[in-house]
């Protein structure tokens, strides 16, 4: 068997960057109609078309689902036309599906790409998660602290009073009990309703967005995207499966993790060079979303590298019928 070629993440960027572009263009027709399945399966279709014509040698590893429960980008398809590197591919052909439906903020294509066997391939569980922005030392906050704990040594780290932190939370029946005890420190919250790789992605530009810390716990799948996006973009995530029952425990024997009280690290959910890529389908914080005129579509798309640590916000300015 020859060697698989070398994964030259910068000649792959701009090609990972239309595959972005493409979903959020097709799922554009859905936002504001109510039908997050029709907006779902657009970016889906498009995704899929886009990433069959790159030069790789792609499998999904966090796509829609198992194979039988998605028919297209389902865990463990090849992808690419097999003339290229081998690589592991984790997307979200729409990051928050009801926000499409309801036109509401921070809805998202996201993709990362990273060589074969380097993205943790996690089972669709829920994962606790925190994160913080770059600039911190390893540790600064860690999952074994109280969430108080957390607030009032992420402050000191910063230099500040906790009441100039700020935290983003899914806005979840779960979270009750955190969200009490962060709002007791003093410590101001930006709830969210969905699309929790956004929510880490705060983080990273705290500047831009005001987020200095996200913590809660949402899907592992999720966990993976937003490791990629900050392993490119600087920051801290750690995170922790939960399971709720047998089966989800065999899911991650499937998916052959042993240790289930494992807390990783964003280098150990994402261990090598990843690129990633994201483009707005509505306006948020992070990216713009679709903007139509007149025989004209324009999208915003963060592409990265954590290679080089570069950062590109590229405007794409397409024509329609």
């Amino acid at each position: 068997m020859p060697e698989s070629p070398l994964f030259h993440d910068r000649m792959l960027s701009l090609g990972l960057a239309r595959v972005s572009e493409a979903a959020a263009l097709e799922s554009a027709a859905w936002i504001g109609r109510g039908d997050e399945k029709a907006a779902d399966h657009a970016a889906v279709e498009a995704m899929r078309t886009q990433l069959n014509m790159l030069d790789i040698e792609g499998v999904v590893v966090i796509g829609e689902g198992e194979r039988d429960e998605a028919p297209m980008l389902y865990i463990g398809e090849e992808v690419g036309t097999g003339n290229g590197p081998a690589v592991d591919i984790a997307l979200d052909p729409l990051e928050g599906t009801t926000l499409t439906a309801k036109d509401m903020p921070n809805a998202l294509t996201v993709i990362a790409m990273a060589p074969r066997g380097t993205l943790l391939h996690a089972p669709d569980v829920y994962m606790e998660k925190l994160a913080i922005g770059p600039g911190y030392a390893p540790g600064t906050v860690t999952l074994e602290m109280e969430p108080a704990e957390r607030v009032r040594a992420l402050a000191a780290a910063k230099g500040c009073d906790m009441s100039d932190i700020t935290c983003c939370i899914l806005e979840r029946p779960r979270h009750e009990d955190l969200i009490r005890e962060v709002r007791s420190t003093g410590a101001a919250i930006r709830l969210i309703t969905d699309g929790d790789v956004a929510g880490v992605i705060h983080c990273a530009e705290p500047e831009l967005t005001g987020i200095d810390m996200y913590m809660g716990s949402g899907g592992a799948p999720e966990g993976v995207l937003a490791a990629a996006a900050l392993k490119c973009m600087g920051g801290q995530i750690y995170g922790k499966l939960l399971f709720r029952n047998d089966d989800e425990r065999g899911r991650a024997a499937k998916a052959g993790i042993t240790d289930l009280n494992r807390i990783y690290t964003r280098d150990e959910l994402v261990t090598a060079d990843v690129i990633f890529s994201a483009t707005g389908v509505t306006n948020g914080s992070i990216v713009s979303g679709l903007k139509r005129e007149p025989g004209w579509v324009t999208t915003e798309t963060l592409l990265m590298r954590s290679k080089t640590g570069s950062v590109r916000r590229m405007i794409y300015r397409t024509p329609v019928a």
